[in-house]
């Protein structure tokens, strides 16, 4: 059977400045594709004297991978970026454009944002870790005020289940490592199902122990997805300027991403993170104890992640380990490791 070419095979120069002119924007011409694994985004210049070129004479193209996302979804993800900015959290937020974020041409749907660029926080820096962590309080703050409508949840179905049963189901899994991996994978979703922190709704387990809140989140914060900018210049600082994995769940889940190195080293970057957020908001201190869960949940919706998508030619180019046999015992080795760490005091702060 021919390999049928992956959609965002269509996104050639050419249709990327047609997309922007359909929205009422003119290009001059100069594209440059910026790093995206999940969507495909371009930095174009705009032509000077059109709309938007003084303010903004270069703008960022998101395309989203189809059939990921409902425009409901994505339009959602909007809303709460820009609920963010008017509350003046610093994230960059789609363009509004003829009264739309959300733009369609061809089989795409696609965002226009402002440029703004930044590099990774260092992770050593206690000052840089707690104005991160007064960041996240002030996006809880507004994350807090309502939960998403159509967006779904960080929780046990959706980060552990679901995606096993989907990689069981289609044979990711070389056949002398299956049952190994199928095995580890269902004994540590059995110990996380076994919190009732994690329970979906109040009464799920025992009445006397409340699960912690819920509330929207960026939901996949790491370093590579928060941009610093120098101090000394207006709006300085940490930024996101993409929120495209938005979900709901607990706040701690856009806290523990952050954390590295051996226990020491992340009980001390977790003290800076909280230092810094509880300035701002309260912290349910019986969240640190999803830490290991999460992290748990995380190994296999990752692996599920890459498998659904090695029909996209850029997954095979920087993921070429994956897939193996030893990619996938060291999976195993991980499940087990997180399985007895979900066992052990969580990290106290």
């Amino acid at each position: 059977m021919p390999h049928l070419p992956h959609p965002f095979a269509a996104l050639t120069p050419d249709f990327v400045l047609d997309a922007l002119a359909s929205a009422g924007l003119e290009g001059d011409g100069r594209l440059m594709a910026l790093n995206s694994y999940e969507n495909r985004v371009y930095l174009a210049h705009l032509e000077p004297g059109t709309p938007l070129a003084d303010a903004h004479p270069a703008v960022v193209l998101k395309f989203y991978r189809p059939n990921r996302w409902s425009a409901a979804q994505i339009e959602e993800e909007h809303a709460f970026a820009l609920e963010l900015a008017a509350a003046e959290v610093p994230v960059v937020a789609p363009l509004a454009i003829a009264g739309r974020t959300l733009h369609a041409h061809g089989d795409f749907l696609f965002s226009i944002s402002p440029r703004r660029g930044g590099r990774a926080p260092e992770l050593g820096d206690d000052e840089a870790l707690e104005w991160i962590g007064r960041f996240l309080a002030r996006l809880h703050a507004v994350g807090a005020r309502a939960p998403f409508a159509h967006r779904p949840a960080v929780d046990v179905a959706g980060y552990g289940t679901e995606p096993r049963d989907w990689l069981l189901a289609h044979g990711a899994l070389p056949l002398e490592v299956e049952r190994e991996w199928a095995e580890a994978s269902q004994e540590a979703i059995d110990s996380i199902a076994d919190s009732a922190l994690l329970a979906p709704t109040p009464g799920t387990f025992d009445p006397e122990i409340r699960p912690v809140a819920t509330l929207r989140l960026h939901a996949d914060c790491h370093l590579g997805n928060i941009l610093w900018t120098p101090t000394d210049r207006p709006g300085g600082g940490p930024h996101f300027v993409d929120l495209d994995d938005c979900r709901g769940g607990p706040a701690v889940q856009d806290l523990w991403m952050l954390l590295a190195g051996e226990r020491a080293e992340s009980q001390r970057q977790l003290g800076a993170l909280l230092d810094g957020y509880e300035q701002v908001r309260p912290f349910d201190r019986r969240e640190l104890a999803l830490i290991e869960p999460l992290r748990t949940l995380r190994l296999i919706h990752y692996s599920a992640w890459l498998a659904r998508r090695w029909d996209d030619p850029a997954f095979p180019a920087a993921f070429a380990g994956f897939g193996t046999p030893d990619y996938w015992r060291g999976q195993i080795q991980m499940l087990r490791e997180q399985t007895e760490a979900m066992q052990a005091p969580p990290l106290v702060a």
